[in-house]
């Protein structure tokens, strides 16, 4: 068993670069240790998240807003049960889909526990506990990452969780408390906060979402609060005491004070994650690793022991499943002898919540920083007309352009559809466009999407509706 790629993990990172690495007439088997493809992201991820997102946001439609639109239903209950059913049935399909395009593309599975033997061998640890030597030419290490742990605390994924158990409760518990303030908490904070939950956000910075637009992140907490979710910033966690039937949370000011406790049905940490190399056998074999555990890898995807590459969660950059895509369609294509690149400039990220936040490019920070001069266009979905008739009006749309060139560099939507109406700021960052081409785009009425064509005109103040 002797292969031209042998990929550990088969996450989108892992299983995309396989597949692409087949296209190109690599002979490929990928390794995985779950019993199902897809990595965190499919399984316990991106896509049940999202499933509880969507229907959690129907639920509460029809219990807050069918009456606005002249329907009248009785007042929703939720099946938990059925909810996870559900979200499950979404998960079987996609990894059913990903098992459909290995037989396609012709890739071979190992199922079991990855390490790298030696530079050229994989050893495959299967459940039973018994062994087999794969070799290949190249090794991609695609593992991905796994949940930040805070110190002294125990996960036991009934009433302290992680983003794996905040997605698979089996009932929606009266008061969450949430640790964090990033994407993961906010997300699944927002999920069981509409379908009841009391919930509390505990974070340690004094602002939510780090790293996005200031602006953007100040708006967003103003409308979550609206929505009923209580933030303590500036703040951090000094124990959770589990109770067995709930737990009791300590926290106190960042900047020193009086502590307090504070009681849940479920903790949530969310303090973010962490690249996943436990038992790859990196340091036997002298992998360079960073000093945050990272792989250090060259702009080949190459680490320093020959035949070995790592993308995805494992490296530094976003811990985005687009980025480990990109990231393995050009590592492979780089082994083919092609032009493989992936231009991290230009790499959208979106907050799944409503209203949604999405961004690509530069923040407003970034450039005065940078000190790079800039003029901002902005444009409200209070003044776009599909948003208001539908009464969903919350939030703006911003572009950033250089003030020599008119060259985007950024863009930040919070609003409705934000993770849709985003990538064509992403096309237009990838070609260098300016907001000039952007404002002079058609953008069809009535649409969402004329709310981005608005914030390109008013870069040069010629905003129409307002």
């Amino acid at each position: 068993m002797s292969y031209d790629l042998v990929v550990i993990g088969t996450g989108p990172g892992g299983y995309v670069a396989a597949i692409r690495a087949s296209q190109l007439g690599l002979k490929t088997a990928v390794v995985e240790k779950r019993k199902t493809h897809g990595g965190t992201c499919l399984n316990v991820g991106c896509i049940p998240s999202k499933a509880l997102l969507f229907a959690s946001e129907k639920f509460e439609e029809a219990g807050h807003s069918f009456a606005d639109f002249g329907i009248t239903v009785s007042k929703p209950e939720i099946d938990v049960a059925k909810l996870q059913a559900f979200k499950q049935d979404g998960i079987d399909g996609n990894v059913k889909g990903i098992d459909f395009l290995f037989k396609k593309n012709k890739i071979d599975v190992f199922h079991g526990t990855g390490r790298i033997a030696a530079a050229g061998k994989v050893e495959v640890t299967a459940e039973d506990g018994s062994t087999q030597t794969v070799e290949a030419k190249n090794i991609l290490i695609a593992t991905g990452s796994d949940v930040a742990k805070l110190p002294g605390i125990e996960i036991d994924e009934k009433v302290v969780v992680s983003s794996t158990g905040a997605l698979a409760l089996d009932k929606v518990p009266a008061k969450l408390v949430v640790v964090g303030a990033g994407v993961i908490g906010l997300e699944l904070g927002s999920v069981w906060r509409r379908l009841g939950a009391e919930v509390t956000v505990v974070e340690f910075l004094d602002r939510i979402i780090p790293g996005n637009d200031g602006e953007v992140a100040k708006q967003f907490q103003r409308i979550l609060t609206k929505q009923g979710v209580v933030f303590k910033l500036g703040t951090k966690v000094t124990g959770i005491e589990n109770t067995g039937s709930g737990a009791k949370v300590t926290v106190e000011p960042v900047a020193g004070g009086a502590s307090e406790v504070i009681e849940a049905d479920v903790v949530l940490v969310a303090t973010g994650r962490v690249p996943y190399t436990a038992g790859l056998g990196l340091q036997e074999i002298g992998v360079a690793l960073d000093q945050r555990g990272r792989i250090v890898v060259d702009d080949h995807y190459r680490t320093n022991v020959p035949g070995v590459l790592a993308i995805g969660d494992v490296i530094a950059g976003p811990m985005l499943a687009h980025k480990a895509e990109e990231e393995g369609v050009a590592a492979v294509e780089i082994l083919a002898g092609k032009a493989g690149h992936v231009n991290y400039g230009v790499i959208p990220a979106v907050i799944y919540t409503t209203p949604e936040v999405a961004s690509v490019g530069r923040t407003e920070e970034e450039l005065k920083e940078a000190g790079v001069a800039y003029n901002i266009g902005k444009f409200p979905f209070t003044a776009n007309s599909r948003a208001k008739v539908n009464h969903q009006s919350e939030g703006f749309v911003k572009v950033l352009a250089d003030a020599a060139t008119d060259r985007v560099l950024g863009v930040h939507i919070i609003g409705p559809e934000a993770g849709e109406l985003i990538h064509e700021a992403v096309v237009l960052l990838e070609f260098g466009g300016s907001a000039e081409d952007l404002a002079r785009t058609t953008h069809a009425h009535p649409t969402r999407s004329e709310a981005v064509k608005e914030a390109a005109l008013a870069v040069d103040k010629r905003a129409i509706h307002i």
